[in-house]
């Protein structure tokens, strides 16, 4: 037979209060209404589910099995509706773009202007995260595009994915040390003196974790909270400075060369959420146009 879900919310509200009244009542229904329900479920199961009594009502054996399976079943119905409802956007809901301080710096701006210039239906929030934590929050539905960070030793990115290269390289002022050097290691950049982030900064932690125990501990004779600001004190002659080449605008004529670690060959790689979202597709194509500059 087939079971309507107002009747088995029913008849598991009429069980738990002991009293079709109180049942109807819960549900807005009327008592004749709510009466005609229950002696239908009784007609179409052949077995009589309640015991009625001048107090109220108990269920039978064959009731208590009906109320505990209706029970699993309206539970079961109740997380498929949260599942399928993560999916649905409210209208207007922006868009949100996660990425790390290297992207943040040059290519999310780029791409940011064009778009909420083009698409004044659609707004954005972006927010700097860690690669890590963008793709956990992609994954969890809190949010619908992310740009995070690859190196050689993950999986290559698919071709349609790629944005950018974003290797670490060392820069210097125009004519610095750098300069007409194809590659130079941690160990060679840490002979000068160094700028970088703050201890705590993703790019920091990434060195530190990647360098080992054995690396040379340099001189920092700055730390900035931002990839710019430590651009401009590696431009100004006051140390050399490890960032992303991403955020080196070629314009300057800075003394640049690659970081010779393994880890520093990196690639900037779009990932996108598990929901979708009006304007994320859009959004991605102007993040490769950015990337392409």
């Amino acid at each position: 037979m087939r079971y309507d879900l107002l009747d088995l919310r029913l008849f598991r509200t009429v069980v738990a209060e002991g009293s079709i009244t109180a049942g109807a009542a819960r549900l807005h229904l009327s008592l004749p209404s709510a009466s005609a329900r229950v002696r239908a479920l009784e007609h179409h199961a052949g077995v009589e589910l309640l015991v009625r009594g001048r107090r109220g009502v108990r269920p039978t054996p064959a009731g208590s099995a009906l109320a505990r399976h209706a029970g699993e079943v309206l539970d079961d119905l109740g997380r498929l509706e949260g599942a399928v409802a993560g999916y649905r956007r409210p209208a207007g809901t922006p868009v949100t773009l996660l990425a790390g301080s290297s992207a943040m710096r040059r290519l999310v701006p780029r791409a940011l202007v064009d778009f909420l210039v083009a698409h004044p239906d659609v707004d954005v929030v972006t927010r700097e995260r860690r690669s890590a934590d963008t793709v956990r929050m992609l994954a969890d539905g809190e949010a619908d595009l992310g740009v995070v960070v690859v190196d050689a030793r993950d999986d290559p990115p698919r071709p349609e994915d790629r944005l950018t290269d974003d290797s670490l390289v060392v820069v210097g002022p125009p004519g610095g040390a750098p300069g007409g050097r194809a590659a130079m290691t941690f160990a060679e950049a840490a002979e000068h003196p160094l700028v970088g982030l703050e201890p705590d900064a993703p790019l920091a932690q990434t060195l530190e974790a990647n360098l080992g125990e054995h690396a040379p501990v340099p001189r920092h004779r700055g730390r900035a909270v931002d990839l710019g600001t430590v651009v401009d004190l590696a431009a100004a002659g006051v140390g050399l400075a490890v960032v992303p080449r991403h955020v080196v605008d070629p314009a300057r004529g800075l003394a640049v060369c690659e970081l010779a670690e393994p880890f520093a060959r990196r690639t900037l790689v779009l990932r996108r959420g598990a929901r979708p979202a009006p304007g994320v597709d859009e959004l991605a194509e102007h993040l490769r146009r950015a990337a392409s500059v």
